[in-house]
């Protein structure tokens, strides 16, 4: 019976091990199981400079808009190429992030950045991708 136990108990340490080893990201991966966590991750990479992983934060159809008088739409791309280019770049601004709009498979979240001088609000559309939450859209005004 001791052995049996013994059995039992490490099959069940090993089954726990995997499992929390199955939930942790790969190295340079995001973990994006939950519109939060989606919408966290975009704003360290905006804000923080983490450009690791930064690919999958963006959905196959994603794209930028820059409002403003002389207003600008840049591609998943364009965004990526720039995104990885300030990485480790901190911003110095204090973040707000406000939920419009949730549901099941998309999330619309309003993005404050307050700066000394200025403030940048980011209107971020989610969706939920077989699983996965990725950033479709995203719309900036300047104040």
């Amino acid at each position: 019976m001791k052995t049996l136990v013994k059995t039992f108990t490490a099959a069940l340490i090993a089954v726990s091990t995997c499992t929390m080893a199955a939930e942790k990201p790969e190295k340079g991966m995001l973990k994006l199981s939950t519109a939060n966590l989606a919408i966290d991750s975009y704003v360290s990479v905006m804000t923080e400079g983490q450009s690791a992983g930064v690919e999958q934060l963006f959905g196959s159809d994603f794209s930028q808009k820059i409002q403003g008088e002389n207003g600008k739409t840049n591609s998943r791309s364009e965004v990526i190429a720039f995104l990885k280019k300030q990485k480790g770049e901190k911003m110095n601004c204090k973040t707000n992030i406000q939920i419009i709009e949730t549901s099941a498979d998309y999330m619309i979240a309003k993005v404050t950045m307050q700066f000394e001088d200025f403030t940048k609000t980011d209107l971020v559309t989610l969706v939920n991708e077989g699983g996965s939450w990725k950033v479709s859209k995203s719309i900036n005004s300047y104040k």
